[in-house]
């Protein structure tokens, strides 16, 4: 079958988000054909390029939405009018939808037992979403009539029809309280938002050709997937690793009420109406499955799906460390202590990622003061870089603090020596591979306080390793029973929890050996594969015959059409739309009958 893939700065971008992902998945599925269609978010990552393609991948189609590309076109009187109809309609949308939080109001529908909960977003009403939709969707139509929104998207016309939709009557509060200087900041917001309405990707030989969208990512990733299935009645299939409905509630604290409160009304709307249009909504864990159900999305359409990871770089340390190689794995140990005395593997913590606050390797720190105290051998190596000027200035503060927990072992402020914690980057001496690293410790430790996907602590459970993780994000749903887990923030839980694994080396071993069989049979990138391969087919094979594909000499295109278009039956046939029986013509007799 025919993918049609849509990205937004990731794939197939080189260090795009969720490029990785997409590239196992597009390889392990070389027996379809796949379209990629990328959003990318800079010019630095356009500068970048792309990684290398698979044949399987027939053609790539990009746009940015870092910039609008001017267009050209100039609307006439009726274009204009269809825009300010479309565009307001969509403005009250936003300004009489329900807030985030909120307790019910007068024509908004919210779930039982969501009202007033916190962080529990009000599913918008019936009335708000189908004004949404039908908005979104005429913009749309305006835009594929007439070449593009651009210049209308960033006209003064466009922020009166704002401003007039929040003065007008039954317009919530933060609406009525919007400034000038608000209603610019959300105009410039929408049109960045609704710039995928002005592409020429929705044609026939476009997204009209495939057999299905998949959108790696939800929010404006998978606008083009909507617009396709209006088009042409292409299924779509969205895929959330994070909640992007989440991720805008917890960004622009610093906006005013009047601000935060229409673009939250705008992003709850469109994660509602891509909820609503997707024929399956794909979580990558029960974390990120919980939100989606908060946000509204059926739980009929949820299949969770782990992110696959290649458990092939670990394999080398996970079989060696097994229980039955155990002699083996000495023998090695005491080979690479001798080689490298500075990387003490049975008596060593490790710790990996991107060094920033989230991280929380100050609690970190504080607890292997009190695992040092109990076990004075033990040494903790931290390797990752810093994440932008915040992380850099974590990382200082990281190293100062570590100089003044072990000021007998250090020889100044940033001293590293004989100082038991050591800070190193990948490629660094003793650190040539995330294996190696993990290789070089017994126990691998996760302190963060925030947490969506743990992939690092998946791939120290590929290489065998007993783990101690705080109780964030997906953290519990990974380990499931094969690690120890504690509270955030709570460094002495941390300290006994790694105190407990070193003092116990069978214990360790038992809980490396089930957490690499866990992760082998959950993590790897097969069971990804092979989980989308088995949903693709099931989301083809339900959705109605659209048209015949034929190949260039006139013969159908193998998967180009659902399973059961080759079985006669009433799936076959387009569904009739209901007609008011005033509208049914009756034909006349033409000879009167007469008795």
């Amino acid at each position: 079958m025919r993918i049609g893939l849509l990205t937004e700065g990731g794939y197939p971008y080189v260090g795009g988000e969720g490029g990785v992902w997409c590239d196992r998945l597009v390889r392990g599925l070389d027996r379809h054909e796949f379209d990629v269609y990328a959003f990318s978010t800079g010019q630095a990552q356009e500068d970048a390029g792309w990684v290398e393609l698979p044949p399987q991948v027939q053609r790539v189609r990009t746009a940015p939405l870092w910039v609008a590309e001017e267009d050209g076109v100039v609307h006439g009187r009726r274009a204009r009018r269809r825009f300010t109809e479309h565009y307001g309609e969509l403005a009250a949308a936003l300004c009489t939808a329900a807030e985030p939080g909120t307790a019910q109001k007068p024509g908004i529908a919210q779930r039982p037992g969501t009202a007033g909960r916190p962080g529990i977003a009000a599913e918008p009403g019936t009335a708000e979403a189908d004004r949404f939709a039908n908005a979104l969707h005429g913009l749309a139509e305006l835009a594929r009539d007439e070449g593009g929104l651009v210049a209308a998207l960033r006209s003064e016309q466009a922020v009166r029809a704002l401003e007039r939709t929040c003065r007008a009557p039954g317009a919530r509060r933060a609406a009525r309280e919007a400034r000038v200087p608000d209603l610019l900041t959300v105009a410039d917001h929408l049109e960045r938002a609704l710039r995928p309405l002005s592409l020429d990707w929705y044609e026939e030989d476009g997204l009209g050709a495939v057999d299905l969208c998949h959108a790696a990512s939800g929010g404006i990733a998978a606008l083009p997937g909507l617009l396709a299935g209006h088009f042409f009645g292409v299924p779509l299939v969205v895929t959330e690793y994070g909640v992007r409905l989440r991720t805008h509630y917890l960004t622009r604290p610093d906006a005013s009420p009047a601000v935060r409160s229409l673009l939250a009304a705008f992003h709850g709307l469109l994660t509602a109406e891509t909820y609503r249009a997707a024929s399956y909504l794909v979580p990558g864990n029960a974390h990120a499955r919980r939100w989606q159900e908060r946000c509204g999305a059926d739980r009929a359409k949820l299949r969770t799906i782990h992110p696959g990871l290649d458990a092939t770089p670990f394999a080398r340390v996970g079989e060696d460390r097994l229980p039955e190689d155990r002699e083996k794995d000495e023998k090695r140990e005491k080979r690479e202590r001798q080689e490298k005395q500075e990387h003490a593997g049975p008596h060593t913590l490790v710790w990996l990622g991107r060094v920033e606050p989230a991280k929380d390797l100050v609690s970190l720190l504080h607890a292997f003061a009190e695992v040092r105290a109990a076990e004075p051998g033990t040494r903790l190596r931290i390797v990752g870089r810093p994440s932008g000027h915040e992380g850099e200035a974590y990382l200082g503060h990281c190293r100062a603090l570590a100089a003044q927990l072990f000021p007998d072992e250090a020889d100044g402020p940033h001293a590293v020596g004989r100082n038991p914690v050591s800070f190193e980057e990948l490629g660094g001496p003793g650190a040539e591979t995330t294996a190696d690293v993990h290789a070089g410790g017994a126990v691998t430790v996760l302190s963060s306080v925030v947490e969506g996907f743990p992939v690092g602590l998946i791939e120290a459970m590929f290489c065998g390793r007993a783990t101690v993780s705080t109780d964030v994000g997906a953290v519990v749903e990974v380990i499931g029973g094969t690690g120890l887990v504690v509270p955030p923030r709570n460094p002495r839980a941390l300290a006994e929890a790694c105190v407990s694994l070193l003092r116990d080396p069978e214990r360790r071993a038992r809980l490396g050996a089930a957490a690499r069989a866990r992760a082998l049979e959950l993590f790897s990138v097969e069971q990804n594969v092979a989980a989308f391969r088995g949903l693709y087919l099931e989301t083809v094979a339900r959705t109605p015959v659209r048209r015949p594909v034929l190949d260039g000499a006139g013969d159908p295109q193998p998967f180009a059409a659902p399973a059961e278009a080759h079985v006669p039956g009433h799936w076959t046939e387009p569904t009739p739309r209901a007609v008011p029986t005033w509208a049914v013509e009756t034909p006349e007799p033409v000879t009167e009958t007469v008795r």
